[in-house]
């Protein structure tokens, strides 16, 4: 009884550290989020339990050179290959997929849990890996910081030759707004590219970081009521 709390404190463990590192790389706006952090540290914690327990139950006395995690190791490592078939680079301006990569390898851990004999670990890695990607990172957004409640907006802009630059990003950033609601409308422009296109206009390529509270139709139809803006192309990353 004491080696299972034993397994569970571990689990949860895991999962508990996963979120402090998915909190960290969401602050600063990396790709590895709080849901990818979390199922990599527990697919990762069960695995381990799996490797240590199964030595003790199939490698004994009776089966003196025998590894019951060989198999297992090549399993975890062939299925890396699949994961990293469901990353994708969209436009060069962001990447999907993380979440699920990770999810697949966690299934494979999950399946040597089964394989092995280890029921009621894998029945708990499924719970934790089911309330890490579908609840504890709503539940951080809405208690955590602001910036955990941004999300990054791809957006393409054409001006007319007569239109400034640095006036537009002042605008969009909205850094002289005030009132209550100020400080969540601000948009952060994370990537800026500028190109000369005919009769002088000029497209401006950004991605800025936006408040989740705010729709991206919200922000086509702002950004379109900017003088000089011909037209205006806008995507969720």
């Amino acid at each position: 009884m004491l080696l299972e709390w034993e397994i569970i404190f571990k689990l949860f463990i895991a999962l508990l550290f996963g979120l402090f590192i998915g909190i960290d790389r969401q602050l600063k706006q990396k790709p590895l989020g709080i849901k990818t952090s979390m199922v990599i540290c527990i697919a990762s914690c069960l695995v381990t339990i799996v490797s240590i327990q199964s030595f003790a139950k199939f490698a004994g006395p009776d089966h003196p050179n025998m590894d019951p995690m060989r198999l297992a190791a090549q399993i975890v490592s062939g299925i890396g290959f699949l994961g990293a078939g469901v990353i994708l680079r969209r436009s060069n301006e962001g990447i999907s997929g993380l979440t699920s990569a990770a999810m697949i390898w966690a299934a494979s851990g999950i399946g040597i849990a089964i394989g092995a004999g280890f029921y009621w670990e894998a029945g708990l890695a499924v719970i934790l890996l089911i309330l890490a990607v579908n609840f504890v990172p709503y539940m951080i957004k809405w208690l955590g910081p602001y910036k955990l409640n941004q999300r990054d907006v791809s957006v393409k802009i054409v001006m007319e030759d007569s239109g400034n630059v640095t006036d537009l990003i002042r605008i969009i950033e909205r850094k002289d707004e005030k009132g209550p609601e100020a400080k969540w409308n601000r948009h952060r422009i994370r990537r800026l590219k500028i190109k000369d296109l005919e009769e002088g206009r000029q497209r401006i390529d950004m991605v800025i970081s936006a408040s989740e509270r705010e729709y991206t139709t919200e922000i086509y139809h702002f950004i379109r009521k900017i003088d000089h803006v011909i037209s205006v192309e806008v995507e969720n990353l």
